[in-house]
């Protein structure tokens, strides 16, 4: 099995694609082993140097301490992910969970929402992160960035250039952007 890896505007997180499902209960990202019983992110979790995992729905992103090379975690990662998919599992995690409610968000939210799942998280995912919705209140809208977005050097222009460019152009309501 052939895993790629692609760097990220991150230089501290590398995204791993095996070429098959990671997830089928949608974007995850974990810092402490002691938050999964699942022994494959266990076992990525106790690489030393490893901050965080984040899984999407065909890669997966790494994110390394700044003292730490990737020449000294990158083959570990590559190991045990092959090490999984040829003991036959297809899936990394593979419960079914409920997709997010709607039914609670407010119509501009929901709008909001829409925007950041069509227009936005397609392209923060090609760079191995993820983008959530946290509220909406006065105007500013907070975010929470994940994966490789999170701690990027880039994030802030990305959030101020990209996010908020677009949510301010088509809600006018929408004001501001932050991230948690």
């Amino acid at each position: 099995m052939f895993i790629q890896t692609q760097t990220t505007p991150n230089p501290n997180s590398l995204k791993f694609l095996p070429g098959k499902k990671v997830s089928n209960i949608g974007s995850i990202e974990l810092s402490k082993k002691e938050d999964t019983e699942n022994n494959f992110l266990r076992n990525i979790l106790s690489i030393h140097g490893v901050e965080s995992i984040f899984l999407g729905d065909d890669f997966l992103s790494v994110n390394k301490s700044e003292k730490i090379e990737w020449e000294d975690i990158k083959h570990i990662v590559i190991s045990l992910i092959n090490e999984f998919y040829s003991d036959g599992k297809d899936v990394i995690l593979d419960k079914i969970s409920k997709k997010e409610e709607n039914k609670n968000f407010k119509e501009i939210e929901k709008e909001i929402i829409k925007i950041l799942e069509t227009k936005i998280k397609p392209a923060v995912a090609r760079d191995g992160g993820d983008i959530k919705f946290m509220g909406f209140k006065d105007g500013v809208v907070t975010v929470q960035l994940q994966g490789s977005c999170s701690g990027c050097p880039s994030s802030t222009m990305t959030l101020k250039q990209g996010v908020q460019n677009l949510l301010t152009h088509y809600i006018p309501d929408v004001k501001h952007v932050e991230a948690i």
